[in-house]
């Protein structure tokens, strides 16, 4: 009987039910990484940043002048003599800029410009005449005192020659007392800049005609250059500009 008892109420137990077919476990949650994600927005912040002052830059861009020849000291900028260009502001340095371009005629070069120069206002005066120390001589030169083709410019550089025999008053050809001039073919001056060269409509002259050139020539050296020009015995020839004063 307790046998059967036992059974009995072994049988009367109620099982576990089983659980869903296929449910998972529940999974632990994500770590969050904080460091990456303010990296991302720090880069964000630098291309932003980046942009803002590339816009910046291109509004401080101003329109300044170029010089487009060869423009020599104690010249004037003619209007086909410069151009007008972009560039970074930079107050410090000066530049001349476009809108200043009509000013121009009121200054003269104070040194050499060449092509490409950007102007800045310490190349320019308003001081009229020639730069410190210098003086300005006319020569008239006739057919072979000076290169042809059109080659002597306003601004070129030239080697100043006396050439020709002087001879000394009162003295013969053939006399002891004749002498040559102390300048006969003599160089004057190694390094001069041609100011002005006053030309026919032709770029030729006759050989009748003399061609009336303006050197700047140190004030040492004007009184012989005059000299010279005025008995015209003067002749230029055309030497690198590199061979300057």
């Amino acid at each position: 009987m307790k046998i059967q008892e036992r059974a009995g109420a072994g049988n009367n137990r109620v099982s576990a039910p089983a659980g869903p077919v296929g449910e998972r476990l529940p999974s632990a949650p994500r770590e969050r990484k904080p460091a990456l994600a303010a990296l991302a927005v720090l880069l964000i912040l630098i291309g932003a940043l980046g942009a803002t002052v590339l816009v910046l830059r291109a509004g401080e861009r101003v329109e300044v002048l170029k010089v487009t020849k060869d423009v020599s000291a104690g010249e004037r900028i003619e209007r086909t003599a410069f151009a007008t260009v972009l560039v970074a502001e930079d107050e410090a340095l000066g530049y001349v800029k476009a809108d200043q371009a009509s000013l121009m005629p009121k200054y003269v070069a104070k040194v050499d410009l060449v092509p490409g120069t950007l102007l800045i206002a310490k190349m320019l005066t308003n001081e009229k005449g020639l730069p410190a120390g210098k003086s300005a001589v006319g020569v008239a030169l006739k057919a072979g005192q000076y290169p042809a083709g059109g080659s002597l410019k306003n601004g070129s550089t030239v080697s100043i020659y006396r050439v020709g025999a002087k001879t000394s008053s009162g003295s013969s050809a053939g006399s002891a007392g004749s002498t040559g001039g102390a300048g006969s073919n003599s160089l004057l001056v190694q390094s001069a800049k041609v100011q002005d060269v006053t030309r026919s409509s032709g770029d030729e002259l006759v050989s009748s005609s003399s061609l009336p050139v303006s050197v700047i020539v140190d004030q040492a050296d004007a009184a012989k250059v005059a000299d010279a020009a005025a008995a015209g015995e003067v002749a230029l020839v055309l030497v690198p500009a590199t061979a300057g004063n």
